[in-house]
């Protein structure tokens, strides 16, 4: 791969020719930002799942809020490693130093605001519900699915990934007419393929690949990540029909998430008094011991002795954390550079921290899926989110095997138009249809939607 060509301003559903973008105000880039922050399915972000419940007396961080944080230390990440970039490549010329110095930010960025756009009700338990109901399907169900569906399209909903989702949600125009769902350029939707391969090839570690981890496609998107692939210089895995090389901005995108949950998931266990004051010291100060100046461990508990509250200098703590690892992140991406080009790069930034800072890093990852992701009201949560989300696939999906009942009729049509579907579609169209459907739902509206159609609770007419 090139620096000079792993960005483009074109857009999914552009024509082969089409004029430069008119607007000297705002970029093809900052456009791509705005338009996922004023995008319906953002918003619903605001009522889904982080980690604990919601919604509750303290506020504690949603998908949104958590995806406008991502985007903050993503913007920065970039603008660190834009501008380096900028600076050894002078001769390549003017619009290559434009566009890693004043635009890769806004690409990172709305990288990151996007990358939970995917994700289904209740976290990542409502990942493992969808992929539990279509893995335990039995008897003539089963069959159905089976002689229809394509091996890769019947995975992808065995192993149903909010990464591959994300890329459908922003590519695909469901029921509309203009092609190309938001029409966000290549180089911000390759940002977000962590795991660029097909539901087939991925979640399988024994290749070694980072890309074959999970998948970042359906069977419905491949083409669409092959013109992306081949617009950007993305080459293939050898060996693999389906598998790519990450997209160097990837690590960006994926380094402001991993800095960020593990942080900021335990402040709000702190402001939720799961977590002391004392037991976050214990994390994150370490980081500090072998800093200077303004980073140094003495500033830092210098500046903590003279906030007053705790929550504040839970705040401080996370901030000061925050920058100590964009610098840090970034640098490696740098040192990392002859990798990244050649696709060879198999682990996340932050694998190549120093061992003390790695070590400290796997201590944070400890202490919070035992006393964070594990935590009672999360689980609780988990639980709710099973029910509620296999539930929902129960009624949906016999409706669309069996389209000809009465109650099936009747549940076809509580289905938003935006999803359609037809006979004439297909078995794998209609089911993601039912798919889409369910995985766009907020929390909140899965449970109602769920109480409705079972009897729990009996809608009033309005």
């Amino acid at each position: 791969m090139n620096w000079s060509t792993l960005y483009s301003a074109r857009r999914t559903g552009d024509p082969e020719r089409k004029d430069a973008n008119p607007d000297h105000i705002r970029t093809s880039f900052l456009r791509d930002y705005d338009r996922i922050i004023f995008a319906s399915a953002f918003r619903r972000l605001q009522n889904k799942t982080q980690v604990f419940p919601l919604p509750g007396p303290v506020f504690v961080h949603n998908r949104l809020t958590h995806s406008l944080e991502v985007a903050s230390v993503g913007r920065s990440l970039g603008k660190w490693v834009g501008d380096r970039l900028a600076k050894k490549y002078g001769s390549e010329g003017e619009y290559f130093a434009e566009f890693y110095k004043y635009e890769l930010p806004s690409v990172v960025a709305a990288a990151c605001l996007a990358h939970d756009i995917g994700n289904p009700p209740f976290g990542h338990s409502g990942e493992d519900a969808i992929r539990t109901y279509f893995t335990q399907m039995e008897g003539d169900a089963r069959k159905r699915v089976e002689d229809e569906l394509s091996a890769n399209q019947l995975r992808d909903f065995e192993k149903f990934e909010g990464n591959s989702n994300a890329l459908r949600v922003l590519t695909n125009s469901f029921n509309e007419p203009e092609p190309g769902g938001y029409k966000l350029t290549y180089s911000t939707l390759a940002s977000i393929v962590k795991y660029p391969s097909s539901s087939t090839a991925g979640f399988n570690k024994k290749t070694g690949l980072i890309a074959t981890k999970k998948s970042g496609f359906f069977d419905s998107e491949i083409s669409t990540y092959e013109e992306i692939a081949a617009t950007l210089g993305i080459p293939k895995k050898e060996g693999y029909e389906h598998v790519y090389a990450r997209h160097p901005f990837v690590y960006l995108v994926e380094a402001a998430d991993d800095i960020c949950y593990r942080v900021i998931d335990l402040e709000d266990a702190h402001r939720l008094k799961i977590v002391s004051l004392d037991k976050i010291k214990e994390l994150f100060l370490p980081f500090f011991e072998s800093e200077s100046d303004y980073n140094a461990l003495g500033y830092i508990e210098g500046k903590l002795a003279n906030i007053n509250d705790d929550n504040q200098k839970v705040q401080y703590i996370r901030a000061r954390w925050i920058g100590l690892m964009i610098e840090k992140l970034s640098g490696i991406f740098m040192d990392k550079e002859q990798e990244l080009l050649a696709g060879t790069l198999e682990s996340d930034l932050m694998k190549y921290l120093p061992a003390r800072e790695h070590e400290l890093i796997e201590a944070i990852n400890d202490f919070s899926v035992k006393h964070v992701y594990n935590y009672r009201a999360v689980v609780e949560i988990e639980i709710a989110g099973y029910n509620v989300i296999g539930g929902l696939l129960k009624e949906f999906v016999h409706a669309v095997l069996n389209p000809g009942e009465t109650k099936s009729r009747k549940i076809l049509q509580v289905v938003s138009s935006q999803f359609p579907i037809s006979k004439e579609a297909g078995l794998y169209h209609n089911v993601q249809s039912v798919v889409d459907f369910i995985s766009g739902m907020t929390d909140l509206y899965a449970i109602d939607m769920y109480r409705k159609i079972t009897g729990i609770t009996i809608p009033e007419i309005r």
